[in-house]
């Protein structure tokens, strides 16, 4: 029988939906794979128009997976939307798809996205993602790993220093939003987890309270 304790290792999708003695382990996993997969896709296709740069949900819906799915599971669902995406399907931002994405001047943030989404599972399974601050810090160390790895591969196609004024600096603010909004939603998250799970009253203290 799965226990319901919540542990610091415990992630907000495991919190949730805890696996089950009756049903396999492998399918829970699989399915959670495949929708964070396709919920990133998604995401990719929201634009927010805004200057001199549009906000568009790419990142938002990688680090989320991350933080939601835990490290082993945030980076193959991030791994299967770079195979859906260069086998052609239209997943990336604007619609787009194929091997060529991968291997041109923005391929690296895509390439990125593995190692980000783990960096922020791996934090979140720390507990990071229970209080707006650490969960502030983790989505900003995760962009950090996304700007890094595409600036990295930009560069050897436009120089280091335009590397980073076309593909660091204008995106700074609509990271800086999407890691507040991750810092609120991840705690309220747990919050309302709680409210639907209270956790037991241990028996010593139920004693004291006179209800044992």
């Amino acid at each position: 029988m799965a226990s319901s304790t919540l542990t610091t290792n415990t992630t907000l999708a495991q919190a949730a939906w805890p696996r089950r003695a009756a049903a396999p382990a492998w399918a829970r996993d699989a399915f959670l794979v495949v929708a964070f997969s396709l919920v990133t896709a998604l995401s990719a296709q929201v634009v927010i128009p805004l200057a001199p740069v549009p906000i568009t949900g790419q990142t938002f819906g990688v680090l989320l997976t991350g933080a939601l799915l835990g490290p082993r599971l945030g980076a193959l669902a991030m791994a299967l939307y770079l195979l859906e995406g260069g086998l052609g399907l239209p997943f990336f931002a604007g619609g787009a798809g194929g091997a060529a994405r991968l291997l041109g001047p923005t391929g690296g943030y895509l390439l990125s996205y593995p190692f980000a989404a783990a960096l922020v599972g791996w934090l979140a399974g720390r507990g990071w993602d229970r209080r707006p601050l650490t969960m502030l810090a983790a989505m900003l160390l995760g962009s950090l790993v996304v700007f890094a790895l595409g600036a990295g591969q930009l560069a050897h196609f436009v120089g280091p220093g335009r590397a980073v004024t076309l593909g660091v600096l204008p995106f700074l603010p609509g990271d800086a939003v999407k890691a507040l909004a991750a810092a609120g939603l991840l705690p309220l998250g747990w919050k309302w987890l709680g409210t639907r799970n209270p956790s037991p009253t241990p028996p010593l203290q139920a004693r004291k309270d006179g209800r044992g």
